[in-house]
């Protein structure tokens, strides 16, 4: 049995320890939006925090969530209320298919909690998520419109 936190909820799972942390999220434990792309971890659509840091589920290793504490999509709202991030996606339509946008949105969060106040080039370095769609202008948009909602938020 491996145990670790997910979206606040303690749970054990009885999976492969070796198995990717991807399919334990989606498949074991039910939460489908964080998504495979790749599987090499390369493109980011499986992005997920673990104890805070993002992290690409497709590569990452069951074993090394042991104890651990897990944030995926699901978990990044408050409860109804969405987080300044999600709003923003949402104002500036950035999804065009949106299979990709959960991993982009789980990065942003993270890149604004180190850095409230991001330049263009700040985000080109930061967030290396793919989008086949190339949504790219309205991802770097909104993360400046996140980074304002949460300013705002925050008073």
């Amino acid at each position: 049995m491996i145990k670790f936190k997910i979206n606040g909820t303690v749970t054990e799972v009885k999976d492969d320890p070796e198995t990717p942390l991807l399919w334990v999220i989606r498949d074991t434990v039910g939460l489908k939006g964080t998504k495979f792309g790749c599987g090499k971890a390369f493109c980011g659509a499986c992005s997920v925090h673990v104890d805070n840091q993002v992290v690409r589920s497709c590569s990452f290793p069951l074993k090394y969530a042991s104890g651990k504490s897990i944030t995926t999509i699901e978990g990044i709202s408050d409860g109804e209320a969405l987080h300044p991030v999600q709003k923003a996606w949402i104002a500036e339509q950035v999804p065009q298919c949106g299979y990709c946008q959960s991993g982009f949105i789980m990065s942003t969060v993270k890149l604004l909690e180190s850095n409230p106040n991001p330049s263009d080039e700040d985000i080109n370095n930061s967030i290396t998520n793919l989008c086949r769609c190339g949504t790219y202008s309205r991802v770097r948009k909104a993360i400046h419109t996140a980074a304002e909602l949460t300013k705002k938020e925050q008073g």
